[in-house]
């Protein structure tokens, strides 16, 4: 993460009180394009680094979810395999998704991390505890955040916070033992069953 040295222990308290990570999708959880189709299907480009670290926030007792001004069948199709079931999609107005949110899980400001990349982010950038901008972010996003992730959006990037919040937390290395354990238990079923 980029950031001035004098702010690292400040960005570790606040990270140790993360317990929600909440996403925008383009330009964050993808690189930014959106392609279509001759059919009109959009295509979204995802890392598997960064679905990876969803599954160790989750492993880790994080809620996981997005909030995206575009309502898409690609982002739908992305949750559903990484099991997010916190969606805010078609809400430009991410501020008042961020507070239907605070409604349905109580959490206070600096609880909740954020990590976005331009404009229609800054309001929720504002208001919680861990602000994180893309490097691939706009200037003011970036100017709005606590700090910059030094892979960009779609590459690695959601993957980048979430290792350093649960790093914070002291839970990373049992976060990484136990994620182990469950795909060798999970290769072992699949053997078992063939």
């Amino acid at each position: 993460m980029i950031c001035a040295p004098e702010q690292v222990a400040e960005l570790f308290r606040r990270a140790q009180k993360i317990q929600a990570v909440l996403l925008d999708v383009d330009g964050v959880f993808t690189n930014g394009e959106i392609v279509y189709t001759s059919g009109d299907e959009e295509i979204k480009h995802y890392d598997a680094h960064d679905g990876l670290g969803i599954k160790m926030a989750q492993t880790a007792g994080l809620l996981v979810g997005i909030i995206s001004a575009r309502e898409s069948k690609a982002i739908r199709r992305r949750a559903a395999d990484l099991k997010i079931d916190i969606l805010y999609l078609g809400r430009y107005d991410k501020l008042n998704a961020y507070l239907e949110f605070q409604k349905a899980y109580p959490l206070p400001d600096e609880a909740v991390c954020f990590v976005g990349d331009d404009l229609p982010d800054i309001p929720v950038l504002q208001q919680v505890g861990l602000p994180v901008a893309v490097r691939n972010a706009s200037l003011p996003v970036k100017q709005a955040a606590r700090f910059v992730t030094k892979r960009p959006g779609g590459r690695g990037a959601v993957r980048e916070v979430i290792e350093f919040i649960l790093h914070a937390r002291g839970q990373l290395e049992e976060t990484i033992q136990r994620l182990s354990t469950l795909h060798r238990q999970a290769g072992e079923t699949i053997e078992a069953e063939e």
